[in-house]
């Protein structure tokens, strides 16, 4: 085996699903194997052990709602709560740590699982008590789901012989910039990259610091906790994979994993479209665009980060272990600016080879990595269309700016936009239906306006696309011949995303249209009735 000095570090980080049901798998199996050859750092996400609805995390946002609701009228059923997700863990615990190597070891994560609950019960009673919670105390209570997952895991580890350490970092923000909150929170807002690139140090040193062991992270929090507004608002449910890229980019890591229960990347929702195929590679660009329109793949910050360090990331199956997964490989477009990337980017810039040809055989084309025909098609539900017809009075610049502040005062969020002189049209996320009709009042003073509700936006993504002629008439035709109705068109803003607005009930008649007949990716029923070709015998 090498020495330990002398082996990469790779970065793996497991689904809340996979740490619920799947964990003899990833700490029997996975962790092991990749121990021959590498140095490995764990991040775990909260358990759960059917569905994110009814995990770890929550049920976290349920006690803060019922300890700060002013319908909760006992601290009873948030009692209930606390003592669900305790007992739950108790019981994994039990489950996971292999007890012949040592009664003392589940006697130590009992106890600490029972006291991270018992601290939380304080916390959220007291806030019952006041009926408010601050921002940084709600993310302490969230952290509290992942702190539990790695407590086991490290556990787990060490019952089979492997050293892990627990790696605490919820004061990671003050070690590494050592400012007031206010001003750290400013410069949060003026540059959250940056803000986050400059916490790598600090990480290095607590997670070299383990010394041989592997490090399971342990606490998330102290990422977000200078962050201006709460941990779910600012960053999502993807926090973790954040996490994970921020610990791979503070070890410049040869590959950062997200490990799940799909095998990778599809080229649509394989749960609508039976006929859609596994991507062997997409770009990171793909991945941002993907993920902003409506597919689970990863968050765009944790893009960002490990893209700007030049490291690539690796989407792989807890069921499916030995298969190849999706890769995105850095951008160079990233990397070049910054002139920071890592010495691992240098084999990607420019494009080596090897990766060279692997992105040929999966569609991409040259140093641009142009592609021919579009990469993936999804869908993000949800969505009411809003058509803005100005009074003629204000000049277009302030009409649009007069509609962005009334949106923005009803925290309705814009996904697409169309617009000429004295119209405009919004594609909206769609949010409380009085959000929506507050803001359609609120606009009568600058003329009328009218909300679609019950759409879909169905984008089709794939690099440089727009440079290929011919591609939108494509989308446009298909959708034609299907009897799709397109409500409104967008693609300037993107080299790679068209999107466009059909009604929800025939969204996936328009992902089937696309995929087969622009994507050239046969129906499902078509691969099953393909014959064998002549000659026949009758």
């Amino acid at each position: 085996m090498p020495e330990l000095d002398s082996k990469p570090w790779i970065v793996q980080k497991y689904g809340g699903t996979s740490i619920g049901k799947l964990l003899d798998t990833i700490h029997l199996t996975i962790i092991p194997k990749y121990l021959l050859s590498y140095n490995v750092a764990v991040v775990c996400s909260a358990r759960s052990t059917t569905s994110k609805s009814e995990g770890t995390t929550s049920l976290l946002i349920d006690a803060v709602r019922l300890a700060t609701s002013s319908d909760t009228k006992s601290t009873d059923e948030l009692d209930d709560t606390i003592d669900r997700i305790k007992n739950e863990h108790l019981s994994a615990a039990k489950e996971a740590i292999d007890v012949d190597a040592g009664v003392d070891l589940l006697l130590d994560v009992e106890t600490a699982i029972r006291k991270d609950c018992e601290r939380m019960r304080v916390i959220l009673k007291a806030t019952w008590t006041l009926g408010e919670i601050s921002e940084r105390t709600s993310d302490r209570v969230l952290a509290v789901g992942e702190t539990l997952s790695c407590r086991i895991l490290a556990a787990s580890l060490r019952s089979r012989g492997i050293a892990a350490q627990e790696v605490i970092l919820d004061d990671i923000v003050e070690a590494a910039l050592g400012r007031g909150h206010l001003e750290l929170s400013r410069a949060y807002k003026a540059s959250p990259s940056g803000f986050l690139r400059a916490l790598t140090p600090a990480i290095q040193g607590r997670l070299l610091a383990c010394k041989g062991k592997v490090p399971v992270i342990t606490d998330v929090v102290g990422f977000f906790g200078s962050m201006p507004d709460s941990l779910i608002s600012c960053v999502g449910r993807g926090y973790s994979d954040l996490c994970a890229a921020l610990c791979a980019v503070a070890l410049t890591a040869e590959e950062l994993q997200i490990w799940k229960e799909v095998d990778g990347i599809f080229s649509a929702d394989p749960r609508k479209i039976k006929a859609a195929r596994l991507l062997g590679t997409i770009t990171s660009e793909e991945a941002s665009e993907l993920t902003y329109y409506g597919s689970e793949v990863i968050h765009p910050l944790t893009i960002e980060q490990i893209d700007v360090a030049g490291i690539p990331l690796r989407l792989k199956n807890v069921v499916n272990p030995e298969g190849s997964g999706t890769i995105i490989y850095p951008s160079k477009s990233s990397c070049r600016p910054s002139g920071s990337c890592s010495p691992v980017a240098q084999s990607f810039l420019p494009i080596n080879t090897a990766k060279a040809n692997f992105m040929l055989a999966n569609g991409y084309h040259g140093e641009a990595q142009a592609r021919r025909t579009p990469t993936a098609c999804t869908t993000k539900e949800g969505i009411t269309v809003l058509n803005f017809k100005s009074n003629g009075i204000s000049r277009p610049q302030s009409f649009l700016a007069r509609v962005g502040e009334i949106l923005e005062r009803h925290n309705i969020t814009i996904d697409l936009i169309s617009s000429s002189q004295q119209m405009l049209s919004l594609a909206v996320s769609s949010t409380r239906p009085q959000d929506l009709k507050a803001a359609t009042k609120a606009f009568s003073h600058l003329g009328t306006a009218t909300a679609v509700p019950h759409m879909s936006i169905v984008s089709v993504v794939g690099h440089k696309m727009k440079n290929v002629v011919g591609i939108a008439g494509e989308i446009f035709d298909a959708l034609a011949t299907a009897r799709v109705n397109i409500y409104l068109i967008s693609q300037g803003a993107s080299e790679i995303n068209i999107s466009i607005v059909v009604k929800a009930q025939d969204s996936l008649l328009a992902l089937h249209a696309i995929h087969s007949n622009v994507m050239r990716i046969p129906l499902q029923s078509e691969k099953e009735n393909s014959f064998i070709r002549g000659p026949w015998l009758y």
